[in-house]
């Protein structure tokens, strides 16, 4: 693949005209989409899908599932957002990312084709779901980007419905209540196809346990029916009928992770039995090298600065769970978030660990202040954007102590771009909401 960053103006060109499409704003309906699809003759009728959606956890989730799909030798697409450094994150074929070259064909011939106007989310979408047909995927696992009901990827019949988890985000679009996000993230699932979900506390199980019945959807429910339990130095997988996996290592850190890796196995075990062929040795193989940037990432070991994308305070809180688990003497937050994410909740959940704050704005016209953000968290520094935090963070810090960066996904693709140098697009795209100018 072409590095971004060197690519041609037409790619350049192609990023400024999908920008432009946020204008379009969110708009949660499916027919506009449908008629899209039309139009370029409905390509996702000749692919098989594992369909995502949650609050928290998805990414990690698809992940985990194009991992144990491609050990097992099948030729897999992965469709996410948002991304943290280049559109073509987003759109990836085997591992790999789509080349930009491919991104500027596609377009054109898409444009010329479609007539009806299309979000930036839902351009993306008709994009990556011609180029897995073009590319022959055997298996596409799609995550969608906006609750689940009216999401553009809503217009597909997956082999199994993955239901990551309910928590408050995006309220403005899909309600202020644990039940409302719930049947949202509901919407996804079709009748007579199995879905695979936790076990969210109080009114949204009983939304997703209703939505279900209601389609007829057969049900599976982490800790209920299925869990991955600690088996010596190891875990080993439990439930569904199935023999018991023991999964030697999960190579993202966290419990959250280990509840992730859960709800990918169990939908490897409903793809099996759908006939897409998936070994437990494939299974474990693809727990143990998946790899998902931006998830408790380590970035540099000395000084040790480490991202994690919890922009919200489910995900601030399954963070600071994380962190009970890795040795530190002292930890310095680095943190940044967007003015319409919840910055006293995240910040609730993270101000108990650290010793010290300092608080940045994300590379985003959404980003909230720094001064704004130091409010909520007395005694916080601030600093002039990530780079001037990053160096003071680093002064004082020891060979025992962490930095963190943490708050929106927008902050995590810098420190990337920063620490490690990695390649970013020549403009930025923004978010998979088409929100005007989610982390």
């Amino acid at each position: 693949m072409s590095p971004p960053g060197r690519a041609a103006p037409a790619y350049r060109d192609l990023l400024l005209r999908l920008f432009s499409l946020r204008r379009m704003g969110v708009r949660l309906e499916l027919e506009r989409m449908e008629a899209a699809l039309r139009a370029v003759g409905d390509p996702h009728r000749d692919l098989r899908f594992v369909h995502l959606a949650g609050t928290n956890g998805k990414g990690s989730t698809a992940a985990f599932l194009d991992a144990m799909l491609r050990a097992a030798g099948h030729r897999t697409g992965l469709f996410t957002s948002p991304h943290l450094s280049r559109f073509t994150e987003r759109i990836r074929l085997g591992g790999a990312e789509i080349d930009p070259s491919d991104v500027v064909r596609l377009e054109s011939e898409v444009r010329a084709r479609v007539t009806v106007p299309l979000t930036f989310f839902e351009m993306v979408t008709l994009l990556a779901l011609t180029y897995f047909r073009e590319r022959g995927a055997g298996v596409v696992v799609l995550e969608t980007g906006l609750g689940g009901r009216f999401d553009a990827t809503n217009v597909v019949l997956p082999e199994v419905a993955v239901v990551t988890g309910v928590a408050l985000d995006h309220t403005e679009y899909l309600g202020d209540t644990p039940g409302a996000i719930a049947f949202e993230k509901a919407g996804i699932m079709k009748a007579g196809r199995p879905v695979v979900a936790t076990a969210p506390a109080g009114e949204a199980l009983e939304v997703i346990r209703r939505e279900a019945a209601r389609r007829p959807s057969p049900l599976c429910l982490l800790g209920r029916d299925f869990d991955l339990v600690p088996d010596g130095d190891a875990l080993q997988f439990r439930g569904l009928g199935a023999p018991a996996v023991r999964v030697p290592h999960l190579a993202l850190r966290g419990p959250h992770q280990r509840s992730n890796a859960a709800l990918a196995l169990a939908a490897a075990e409903m793809l099996d039995r759908r006939g897409v062929s998936l070994t437990p040795g494939a299974r474990v193989a693809g727990l143990a090298g998946c790899r998902w940037p931006g998830r408790l990432e380590e970035l540099s070991s000395t000084p040790r600065v480490w991202v994690d994308a919890a922009h919200n305070p489910a995900g601030a809180q399954a963070l600071a769970k994380a962190l009970a688990e890795v040795p530190f003497r002292r930890l310095t937050l680095c943190v940044g978030v967007l003015r319409d994410k919840d910055a006293a909740g995240i910040l609730a959940r993270l101000l108990p660990l650290a010793h010290r704050v300092i608080a940045v704005a994300p590379r985003s016209a959404r980003a909230l202040p720094a001064a704004d953000l130091a409010a909520l968290a007395p005694g916080a520094e601030t600093a002039d954007g990530l780079a001037a935090g990053l160096a003071r963070a680093q002064i004082g810090l020891g060979p025992d102590d962490l930095c963190l960066v943490a708050g929106s996904i927008f902050l995590v693709g810098e420190a990337r771009e920063l620490l490690l140098g990695e390649a970013a697009d020549p403009v930025p795209v923004g978010d998979p909401l088409g929100l005007a100018a989610a982390g």
